[in-house]
């Protein structure tokens, strides 16, 4: 056993991990108490704390003080447990949710029981959110909180469910709450002043808790109808846990199931029933909560930024419509597209507009206003398709965040139309989970004239290469020590014979045969789009890409071409230049003319996400190949160095346990000194010389596959 460290040499290390030079923790008394320990205490300690303090020292210290007495109670497993909850929260929250964990242990022990068989906040969303938002109405964005409520356009979960002992059952749960927070705004319930109109009982919880649950039984049979899969699950899970009603007269019963039912009609049957009611069941963990303020507060503020907007928007749009036209000429206002009722718009949730009877293109964002606006008034009021004037509104209200992508988040889970990934943490070793935002998106393309000069200039190269691809298609191979076969193979003869003499039996797999190979390849390629590609690399790129294009439709290897690039991890992003089901085509081919430079090179992300592309294709070999001028590196000083080679050996690791074969051509002639703690000293090449790379690429490939 190595000895154990003194309380000069823990003081040592506890300032060097937690900076006390720049922090003002005071170390010394952690010393005391750790000198103590057996060295495998101190040596656990002393690590974990470290790993703390890559996230944050006062975090990494108030770990330190209880790490020693937690130790005497619990095993190692739970306070490593303990302390990598510690840092999520961190990552997910900031430091006060973080200390609150590293201080109360016995709640974190309390909820890693639930968290047994509990489905998590942070694992379900990602399921969750791609399922709201395939709902109809307003787009809703999901937060955790304590309990579950919602505003009209956040939904607010808690952090886990475990009030059944599965965690699918679970999971159901979360998906059923969903459902009901969403009823909510899309049925109308928090289209009222509700605190207002329960201040004007004598009871306010009381009138609250029976209007909720007579909301409930409304939204319910509106659920029944639009999901009866999903409401054979709620009857099944609303049975198990015991779910309380009031007995009401058949008449009132079938006024909030009917179909037509709104939120008068609970205001009414709440003034009925207030003082015949004694008692309003407990709602179910399904059901969340009713926050009438905050939801009216948000419903207010809501409606004042969608007219500005759309206004705003009209007038732009009243002005090209407008370009070469006399004044007199100028309509008053946009009008709602006719043929349908307003109760059949606002079901189906499809909005338009005319000007002189000519129906006007809508954008997305738009279409979505006119969406939320009907379903916070039932219609479009008549001074909403009134355009504004010039100037009219502040550009503050103007300002819509959410069709900004670079706009930093408020929260973790409402990046529209994102991927969420986790990223490795050297420092901590652990995963920083839901970290990195991935978008896919489209590279703007003009023309293929680089394509047609590149096809030019290689012209005689490409005429080798596709020589060289079609003799690798669908080779013949000579199978020795067949059962049945074409001849005789004489060494299998030889050595059978050799047998017989020494009087063991005789193999009956004598035989050769010529077997054609069937090539079942899928290939990503995907290409550094960083600022250092500037220049000589990028033209090098595009036409590395089109020489292997080239090649590939000759060989009939499945491929895909995708850039990627971003700034921080909050603005990941790949540009989709081919996918594997797309063809070589003129739009393929003025894609990849489109490559240019963006920002950074953040690429453990973007291995994660283009590798779960290319396990959706089924292959008997995947590959995914990078080329890339240069190690990991973005704005985000933290990811430059240690700790972004580091993240991206772990996602190369994960790719290689999904059984995804990494190779990586680069141009950097540093590369030697990184990439083989990324890739493995086999697994990358070092091109020299930019100029090499077009003609070298095919050759690579074809030593890959072969």
């Amino acid at each position: 056993m190595t000895n154990q460290l003194d309380e000069q040499q823990l003081t040592l290390l506890f300032e060097e991990y937690l900076e006390t030079e720049f922090t003002f923790l005071y170390a010394d008394d952690l010393s005391v108490d750790v000198a103590a320990m057996p060295r495998e205490k101190q040596d656990f300690i002393l690590h974990w704390t470290k790993s703390a303090a890559a996230v944050n020292p006062e975090l990494a210290f108030q770990f330190a003080t209880r790490a020693g007495n937690a130790l005497n109670e619990h095993e190692t497993e739970i306070i490593e447990a303990w302390c990598l909850e510690a840092m999520d929260c961190y990552d997910r929250s900031g430091l006060h949710k973080a200390m609150d964990t590293i201080r109360n242990l016995d709640e974190f022990l309390k909820q890693g029981y639930k968290r047994a068989s509990a489905s998590l906040f942070e694992e379900a969303v990602p399921v969750l959110l791609p399922f709201v938002q395939g709902l109809s109405g307003r787009r809703m964005k999901i937060e955790q909180d304590e309990v579950a409520w919602t505003d009209g356009e956040t939904l607010y979960l808690p952090e886990l469910m475990a009030f059944m002992d599965d965690r699918q059952e679970n999971f159901q749960l979360y998906k059923i709450l969903v459902t009901f927070l969403w009823s909510q705004m899309r049925y109308g319930t928090l289209n009222e002043p509700l605190a207002e109109i329960f201040a004007e009982y004598d009871n306010r919880q009381k009138a609250q808790d029976l209007f909720h649950h007579l909301e409930l039984r409304r939204l319910k049979a509106r659920i029944a109808d639009e999901f009866p899969g999903l409401n054979k699950n709620i009857e099944k899970l609303a049975l198990s846990l015991g779910e309380q009603q009031l007995q009401l007269q058949a008449e009132h019963q079938q006024k909030l199931e009917s179909p037509n039912a709104d939120i008068d009609d609970s205001l009414r049957l709440l003034s009925q029933l207030y003082l015949k009611t004694a008692e309003v069941p407990e709602p179910l963990c399904f059901h969340g909560v009713l926050k009438p303020e905050e939801a009216w507060q948000a419903r207010q503020e809501r409606m004042l930024k969608e007219k500005a907007r759309l206004r705003d928007y009209l007038r732009v749009l009243m002005d090209d419509f407008m370009q070469g036209k006399e004044l007199e000429q100028r309509p008053d206002k946009f009008n709602l597209k006719e043929g349908k009722s307003d109760q059949d718009r606002l079901e189906s949730m499809q909005v338009e507009i005319t000007l002189n009877d000519q129906p006007m293109p809508l954008p997305e964002h738009v279409k979505n206003l006119l969406r939320s606006v009907m379903i916070d008034f039932g219609e479009i009021p008549p001074e909403y398709l009134e355009p504004a004037g010039e100037g009219e509104y502040d550009p503050e209200l103007l300002n819509d965040s959410s069709l900004n992508p670079e706009d930093v988040w408020s929260g973790t889970y409402h990046e529209e139309g994102a991927f969420i990934y986790k990223e490795w943490d050297s420092a901590r070793q652990a995963y920083k989970k839901n970290w990195c935002v991935m978008r896919e998106l489209e590279l703007k393309h003009d023309d293929k004239s680089f394509y047609d000069k590149t096809v030019t200039k290689y012209a005689g190269h490409i005429h080798s290469l596709k020589q060289t691809f079609e003799m690798l298609r669908g080779e013949d191979r000579l199978l020795k020590r067949q059962l049945f076969g074409d001849d005789v193979d004489i060494d299998a003869l030889i050595e059978a014979w050799s047998d017989v003499k020494a009087g063991r039996e005789m193999t009956q797999h004598l035989f050769t045969r010529m077997h054609k190979d069937d090539r079942n390849i899928a290939v990503m390629f995907m290409v550094d789009m960083s600022g250092s590609t500037r220049g000589w690399i990028n033209e090098a790129e595009r036409e590395a890409l089109i020489l292997m294009a080239e090649a590939l439709e000759m060989l009939g290897d499945r491929y895909a071409i995708y850039g990627f690039s971003g700034w921080t991890r909050k603005r990941c992003e790949t540009y989709r230049i081919k996918d594997f089901a797309e063809p070589w085509d003129d739009e393929r081919k003025a894609k990849t003319c489109a490559i240019e430079p963006k920002d950074y090179t953040r690429m453990g992300v973007a291995i994660r996400h283009l590798s779960s592309k290319l396990m959706e294709v089924d292959a008997r070999i995947r590959l995914l190949i990078t080329l890339s001028d240069g190690k990991p590196d973005d704005y985000d000083l933290e990811y430059r160095g240690v700790y972004g080679i580091s993240d991206t050996h772990q996602a190369l690791l994960e790719a290689r346990r999904d059984g995804i074969h990494p190779f990586c051509i680069t141009i950097d002639k540093q590369g030697q000194e990184y990439l083989p703690d990324m890739y493995g000293k086999t697994h990358y090449v070092v091109i020299d010389e930019i100029r090499k790379l077009p003609l070298k690429i095919a050759d690579i490939y074809r030593k890959l596959t072969t």
